[in-house]
């Protein structure tokens, strides 16, 4: 919170805030080693360190931004933490007598439950604004009085009475399977990413990308391409990658000749593909892993060809744009040689490697998350340069604590969008719904389901807009023939996207801000670079192969094809093959692409055929030129 308060007053504040802090890693910590407690006990209470977090960090309003914070808005925010802890540890202590009546509600439940979700709307209104409360209270309203609408979008009665007891006395509700994904797995995950800054594996990440890439041509945008995969992946936000990585590679690319808004897009978009990206792959992950009823690893796997397709193509995009406008990389001299790179900071990978090791031999993922985090600790004391002491350990703690905010209020806020259409019925009728306005056909119903998630992630963080699509949408694709883990994957993405597409593209204005480049137009570059990742949820639904359903030919043949399909749509995108190519050979080629990206015979065989047939003519014309005037040659 920022204000000119007298010392002493920040000091208490800020010490406070640390102990809450340490206390919610101190209880996730315990509960991953030893054993989570009740879903009615390890919820709520990480609902509580969660809203007491927001309520003293975040404030009221901005309108004192930079000014002393009223002493009544200090003395309101202590109060609502007063409110959470009184209505969240009402919850977990008396759950075992909740059950014993039945689970039916008393008039202090029902008080206690009204205001929980009203503390949870605050919050979130706090952290992330107001399009998540505003959907929360539109859910509300429709649970309130969705039985005066006529025809099959109505319900029947619900009184207040009987929503908050669903929402507050139930694991259907504000305590259900979002919250309880983000009450156990997230937490550590998120943990286990802030030990990992804390030792010095972001800067690593960042040294080692510029001592692989940083000498090629357009070097430090293929950096910026490296670091932000390895970096977002244990981030799980684009938009903090954005900041961070990009205060470093975006100078750098304007510095060898990318325009800023190129520089700004190529930053935001690989930094949004860590959020698929495995291992880690962000918060939305383990929410899929749990709703699903499969193994993390399996997410992971499904996970694994369409992201490296994804930077795959964006790496060669930003060759082509360097190759195109004639850029050249860093002099070697500027950058660090890579085996001292390795030498110094490499066995900073030892603990992702493990996280790996153990998620593949079937370990839980909080098992495995705070074996990582141990491993972290370990490791990272093999070197001076790297060792953490204690007061890194502890900052590490506090800034796990505070990186799961964002997830914690948004997964409290998804729990109860998911109450309200599992109580009125919506759930199972909107499959019906929608596949009636669609007439029943794949391909619409698709492309409705992709609008809604990334109109839904439009503000919202990945994970929220994931639930809250997957919890309406995702029966629909499913009732259509579309494999399950295919189908949330499909969601998963566009909620991904909506982070580089306009109007609301958050991780692309980040990128704008520190590029100095316009939104906008950023936006719509980010979109053009991330071309691959708009197509290839539909051909993984059509054909599965590229989620690993089928034989292993067919996965290697399906993965060459991409990769070819990835390169046509890349020259298709950016203009460049061996030469500049017309607006003809442009479309040309990105109907290629999109013939080789699809898997099946034919189209593969018209896609090669394209991209070969134009990579040699253009060859031949670069011979004959070279043979006409030799001496430019």
């Amino acid at each position: 919170m920022t204000d000119k308060a007298s010392g002493g007053e920040v000091n208490w504040l800020q010490t406070l805030v640390k102990a809450i802090a340490l206390g919610m890693a101190a209880f996730q910590i315990y509960t991953a080693q030893f054993g989570l407690y009740s879903a009615m006990v390890q919820r709520p209470v990480h609902l509580l360190f969660a809203c007491a977090l927001v309520f003293l960090t975040f404030p009221a309003t901005d309108r004192y931004q930079g000014r002393a914070y009223p002493k009544a808005l200090r003395a309101l925010d202590l109060g609502l933490v007063g409110l959470s802890v009184l209505v969240l540890v009402h919850l977990a202590v008396s759950y075992k007598t909740l059950a014993m009546r039945g689970g039916a509600a008393s008039d202090t439940d029902l008080w206690l439950g009204g205001l929980a979700m009203l503390l949870v709307l605050e919050c979130t209104r706090r952290l992330m604004g107001w399009a998540l409360p505003i959907i929360t209270i539109v859910a509300l309203a429709y649970t309130l009085w969705g039985h005066e609408i006529p025809g099959l979008w109505g319900h029947f009665p619900l009184d207040l009475e009987q929503l908050i007891s669903y929402q507050y006395l139930t694991t259907e509700g504000l305590f259900g399977i979002p919250l309880g994904v983000s009450a156990s797995f997230i937490f550590i995950f998120i943990m286990f990413g802030a030990f990992l800054v804390s030792s010095g594996t972001g800067e690593f990440f960042i040294q080692f990308a510029n001592a692989l890439a940083g000498h090629m041509r357009g070097g430090p945008a293929k950096v910026a391409v490296i670091s932000s995969a390895f970096f977002g992946t244990i981030s799980g936000s684009a938009v903090a990658n954005v900041v961070s990585t990009g205060s470093f590679t975006i100078p750098l690319m304007k510095k060898i000749g990318y325009r800023p808004q190129f520089a700004g897009a190529v930053e935001s978009v690989a930094s949004t593909g860590g959020q698929f990206m495995p291992p880690v792959m962000g918060a939305g992950a383990f929410i899929m892993a749990d709703m699903l009823g499969v193994g993390y690893f399996e997410v992971c796997k499904a996970a694994i060809i369409p992201a490296c397709l994804y930077y795959f193509a964006l790496l060669y995009m930003v060759h082509m744009e360097a190759v195109k406008t004639g850029l050249t990389g860093l002099p070697r001299a500027e950058l660090p040689h890579l085996g001292s790179v390795v030498r110094q900071g490499g066995h900073l990978m030892i603990p992702a490697f493990f996280l790996i090791l153990l998620l593949t031999l079937g370990y839980s993922p909080m098992k495995s998350g705070l074996w990582s985090i141990i491993a972290v600790m370990v490791v990272s004391g093999l070197r001076k340069a790297t060792r953490m002491g204690w007061r890194d350990v502890i900052a590490a703690m506090e800034r796990g604590a505070k990186g799961c905010l964002e997830v914690a209020l948004a997964c409290a806020c998804a729990g109860i969008v998911i109450g309200c259409v599992t109580q009125t019925g919506l759930g199972l009728k909107f499959s019906g719904l929608v596949i009636d306005a669609a007439g029943g056909n794949l391909m619409l119903s698709l492309v409705m389901v992709m609008l809604a998630s990334m109109v839904l992630g439009m503000g919202l963080t990945t994970s929220a807009a994931y639930i809250l699509t997957v919890i309406l949408g995702g029966p629909v694709l499913i009732e259509l023939g579309v494999p399950a883990i295919a189908a949330h994957l499909f969601v998963f993405y566009y909620a991904c996207l909506s982070c580089i597409t306009p109007p609301v593209a958050l991780a692309a204005f980040a990128g704008a801000a520190v590029a100095g480049s316009r939104p906008f137009p950023t936006g719509f570059e980010s979109m053009r670079l991330a071309a691959i990742a708009y197509i290839s949820p539909f051909f993984f639904v059509y054909s599965p192969v590229l989620i690993w359903k089928g034989a292993w030919w067919e996965i290697a043949l399906a993965c060459l094809t991409a990769i070819l399909g990835s390169i046509a749509l890349g020259s298709g995108l950016m203009g460049y093959l061996r030469t500049r190519l017309n607006w003809a050979m442009r479309l040309l080629l990105l109907v290629a692409g999109f013939g080789l990206i699809k898997p099946g015979l034919y189209t593969d065989l018209f896609g090669a055929a394209v991209l070969g047939g134009m990579y040699l003519w253009q060859a031949r014309g670069q011979r004959a030129a070279a043979l006409a005037n030799p001496a430019r040659s």
